[in-house]
């Protein structure tokens, strides 16, 4: 019997996952942690959410721009980036959360990140430690742009990447990141770049700091959350579809590599 192929499976699972057939899928793609990103994307649009009962959950407006919901954690991270073979998309771009790690760093900045250290592990499935978790740099452009144009500034740096949810008590830990110098910690964007990288997916991050954890009281609550949410989702939101109808838009093509 011959074995299965990657694309094979990707084709079967990635509606599986999302409830939303292929042919539903646009050629760019917002990914994000949040039911919340998608239900507010679904009603600016008028759009239906599939995957409602599944995993993960998907809608796709008129001009083809698609927001994925994949849940947390970089195995979600590299299924999802595994998964969007079967799609195909021109780019993707990961409308994510991340904790502050400057005291410069407020609640409400947005982080491009450069690059990621792979702190988490997943991405040790797919290439070797010294392989750097990267952007594409043309994608990051656009977005960068479209922060501007809103009066919002924005921070480039490096981003560190793990897989501890709970850490925030563990003085070790938190001198650790310090000698790193990273700008900011998440648990996805390491794995989502180099999971593209190795599907050769077009892919970048734009990050809003929800919570600075490096101090005692910055430490994220539901609270604060509710609260950055309030008071940020819908910006955050309108930067990534802004910056990923306006690639689609100029046919810019914004892969770089060839392997």
């Amino acid at each position: 019997m011959d074995r299965i192929d990657k694309l094979t499976i990707a084709r079967d699972w990635l509606p599986r996952y999302t409830g939303m057939p292929l042919d539903e899928f646009g050629d760019y793609i917002l990914l994000t942690n949040f039911r919340t990103y998608v239900e507010r994307f679904a009603e600016r649009f008028d759009c239906t959410i599939r995957g409602k009962d599944r995993a993960m959950q998907a809608a796709t407006n008129r001009d083809g721009l698609t927001i994925v919901n994949f849940g947390i954690g970089t195995a979600n991270a590299a299924t999802i980036m595994d998964l969007l073979i079967a799609a195909d998309p021109e780019g993707v771009l990961f409308l994510g959360k991340c904790g502050g790690l400057k005291h410069s760093t407020e609640i409400g900045h947005f982080i491009l990140p450069i690059a990621a250290i792979r702190g988490e592990g997943t991405s040790n499935d797919y290439f070797p430690p010294q392989v750097p978790a990267l952007p594409s740099f043309k994608l990051h452009k656009f977005v960068s742009d479209k922060v501007v144009e809103h009066g919002h500034e924005y921070r480039t740096g490096v981003v560190y990447t793990t897989n501890r949810r709970v850490w925030e008590h563990d003085l070790e830990f938190l001198a650790y990141l310090k000698k790193l110098t990273a700008l900011a910690i998440d648990m996805e964007t390491a794995t989502l770049f180099i999971v593209g990288h190795a599907n050769q997916i077009a892919r970048g991050a734009l990050l809003l700091v929800s919570d600075v954890p490096i101090t005692p009281e910055g430490v994220k609550t539901e609270e604060s959350d509710e609260a950055v949410t309030r008071d940020w989702t819908d910006i955050h939101l309108e930067i990534g579809i802004e910056a990923m109808t306006e690639i689609a838009a100029k046919g810019e093509p914004i892969k770089h590599f060839t392997f």
